[in-house]
C-alpha cells in the first residue's frame, strides 16, 4: 500500500474545499475526503493484519524511502507498525466526527474546513514518519492551523488562548529540534530505525533526552507545562477542541515513546524517576483541579491533563505492560475526549452556556445528547466495558510490575485518582442532565442526524475497545515489542 495517500488525500481535499461554492458543497467535499481517509485507514489495517498473518515480522511495513535533501541526509522515509495504525485510525475517526459536528459552521466555512483537513494531514504525516526531520516537519504543520482555528472561530479569551497555545507548542517544537539535532550530530543520521541500531553514549543521551522528552511532553500536557491545555480547549470551536485533545495531544505521547524513549533508552532509565514524578503530579493535580471547575469545557480540559498523565506514567515505568497501556490510553483518551467535547458542543449550541449551574434536566429534552454525555463520562471514570477501563488498568498493572517501592507508591496514588474522577464526572453529569429542566430549556431540540453519526462513530470505537481489547492488543503487540527490545525490561535491569 502507498502510505503517501494518507498525506495526499487530506491535502487534495483541503485544496478542493477552497474551490467549493457555498456551504453545502464545501461540507460535502470535506466529509467525502474525511470518509475516504477513514476508508484508507481501515484498508491499511486489513492489509497490515494480512501481512502479519502471512509471517512478515519486520518492525515496519509498507516502507517508502526517497531522498529529500540528500546533502543533509534527509529522506522522505515512511512506514507503519501497529502503534502507528492505531493512531491513524484514531485520527481518521476524530476527523470524520469533527466535520460532522461542524456541519452547520457558516462563518468562513471554506477556511474552517481547510484548516481542519490540514491538521489531519500533519497528524498522518507525523505518525508514519521514520525520518526525524520529516517527523518534525509534519509536527510543525499542525501548529499554525490550531492558532488560526482558535483565534478566528473560538470564543471567550480566544486571542489570548490562541497565542498562549502557539507559543507553548512552538517552545516544545524548539526543544524537540534541539534534541533531534543532538541525536543527528552523534549518529549523522535522521533515520529512526537506523539510529535505534546504534549505541549513543549515555553521556550524550543524558544531555539530549530531556530536550526531546520535554519538547514532546509539552504537546502531551506534561506538568508543569500543561497550562495551554485548559485555555486552548475552552476557547476553541468544538471540532478544534476534539482535534486538540483527541489527536494533537497524542502527537506528544507518541513522540515521547517513538523518539525520546526508543532512540535514547539508557537515558529513559536514568530519568525514569523524574518522568514518573511529573506524571503522578499531573494525574493527581489534574483530577483535583477538575473538581474546582464550573465550565464543562474546563472540566474536560483539566481531566485531559490527568488522563494524559497516565500515558506519561506508562512510558516512564518502562515495562512492556505499562508501555502497552500507554498506547491504549492514547487511543482511549483520544476517542473519549473527542466524544466529550462533541457532546459539550451540542449542549452549548442549544443552550448557549457551558456553566454547570445554568444547566439541568437536559435528559428530558435532549435524551440522545445526554446519553452521549453520560457515556463519555463513564468512559472517563473507567467503567468496565468501555475503553477507559482497559487502558487505565493496563497502565496500573504494568506500573505495579516495576518492583521499585517508590514507583509502586506512585502507582497507588495514580489509582486513587479514579475516586476523584468519579466524583467530578458524576457531579457534572448529575447537575447537567438530571433534575428539573429550566424554563429556558423546555423547547430545546435533540441531536441532528450529523451529530448522531459523529457520536456513533466515536462510541463504536470506545465500546469495541472496551469489550474486545484483544483486537488492539494484537495490533500494537509487534510495535510495543520492538520498543521493548530497545528499552529492555526495567525489572530485569534493576
Amino acid at each position: 500500500m502507498n502510505l503517501s495517500l494518507l498525506i495526499i488525500i487530506p491535502l487534495l481535499t483541503a485544496l478542493l474545499v477552497l474551490f467549493g461554492r457555498g456551504l453545502k458543497q464545501v461540507r460535502v467535499i470535506s466529509l467525502a475526503g474525511a470518509l475516504l481517509q477513514l476508508g484508507i485507514s481501515v484498508w491499511l489495517l486489513l492489509l497490515y493484519w494480512q501481512t502479519r498473518t502471512s509471517g512478515n515480522n519486520e518492525a515496519m511495513l509498507f516502507v517508502q524511502n526517497h531522498a529529500w535533501f540528500a546533502e543533509l541526509g534527509i529522506h522522505y522515509h515512511i512506514g507503519v507498525d501497529g502503534i502507528s495504525i492505531a493512531m491513524i485510525l484514531l485520527t481518521a475517526s476524530v476527523v470524520v466526527a469533527g466535520i460532522l459536528v461542524s456541519w452547520n459552521e457558516t462563518n468562513m466555512s471554506k477556511e474552517f474546513f481547510f484548516l481542519l483537513l490540514l491538521l489531519s494531514m500533519g497528524a498522518y504525516g507525523f505518525f508514519i514518519s521514520l525520518d526525524l526531520f520529516t517527523l518534525f516537519f509534519f509536527l510543525e504543520v499542525a501548529v499554525i492551523p490550531k492558532f488560526l482555528l482558535i483565534g478566528v472561530w473560538g470564543s471567550g479569551k480566544k486571542e489570548y488562548s490562541a497565542m498562549k497555545l502557539a507559543l507553548m507548542l512552538m517552545a516544545g517544537s524548539a526543544l524537540v529540534f534541539v534534541g533531534m539535532m543532538g541525536v543527528y550530530q552523534q549518529t549523522h543520521s535522521f533515520d529512526i530505525m537506523a539510529i535505534a541500531k546504534m549505541h549513543i553514549p549515555l553521556e550524550v543521551q543524558k544531555i539530549f533526552f530531556p530536550f526531546a522528552f520535554l519538547g514532546f511532553g509539552i504537546f502531551a500536557a506534561l506538568f508543569p507545562f500543561h497550562t495551554w491545555v485548559p485555555d486552548g480547549h475552552a476557547s476553541a470551536p468544538t471540532a478544534a477542541s476534539m482535534f486538540l485533545a483527541g489527536i494533537s495531544m497524542k502527537l506528544g505521547g507518541y513522540g515521547c515513546l517513538r523518539v525520546a524513549t526508543f532512540l535514547m533508552p539508557d537515558a529513559a532509565h536514568a530519568y525514569s524517576w523524574i518522568i514518573i514524578l511529573l506524571a503522578t503530579i499531573a494525574i493527581i493535580y489534574g483530577a483535583f483541579a477538575t473538581m474546582m471547575q464550573t465550565d464543562l469545557k474546563y472540566i474536560n480540559a483539566y481531566s485531559s491533563v490527568s488522563h494524559c498523565g497516565f500515558v506519561i506514567l506508562g512510558i516512564g515505568m518502562l515495562t512492556e505492560t505499562s508501555i502497552n497501556g500507554a498506547v491504549l490510553q492514547m487511543v482511549s483518551h483520544g476517542l473519549m475526549t473527542a466524544l466529550f467535547f462533541a457532546a459539550i458542543g451540542m449542549i452549548y449550541t442549544r443552550t448557549h452556556t457551558r456553566m454547570v449551574a445554568q444547566l439541568g434536566g437536559l435528559l428530558k429534552v435532549m435524551p440522545f445528547i445526554s446519553t452521549v454525555f453520560v457515556i463519555a463520562g463513564l468512559c472517563s471514570l473507567g467503567l468496565p466495558g468501555f475503553s477507559g477501563f482497559v487502558a487505565e488498568m493496563t497502565v496500573f498493572m504494568g506500573s505495579w510490575q516495576n518492583p521499585n517501592g517508590w514507583y509502586r507508591l506512585a502507582t497507588i496514588l495514580a489509582c486513587a485518582s479514579i475516586v476523584v474522577t468519579a466524583v467530578y464526572i458524576l457531579r457534572a453529569a448529575g447537575k447537567t442532565i438530571m433534575g428539573p429542566t429550566g424554563e429556558t430549556h423546555q423547547q430545546l431540540s435533540d441531536a441532528s442526524w450529523n451529530e448522531k453519526l459523529a457520536a456513533g462513530i466515536l462510541i463504536v470505537g470506545i465500546v469495541l475497545m472496551g469489550v474486545a481489547p484483544f483486537l488492539i492488543n494484537q495490533l500494537i503487540g509487534t510495535g510495543v515489542g520492538t520498543i521493548m527490545q530497545q528499552v529492555g525490561n526495567v525489572i530485569t535491569q534493576k
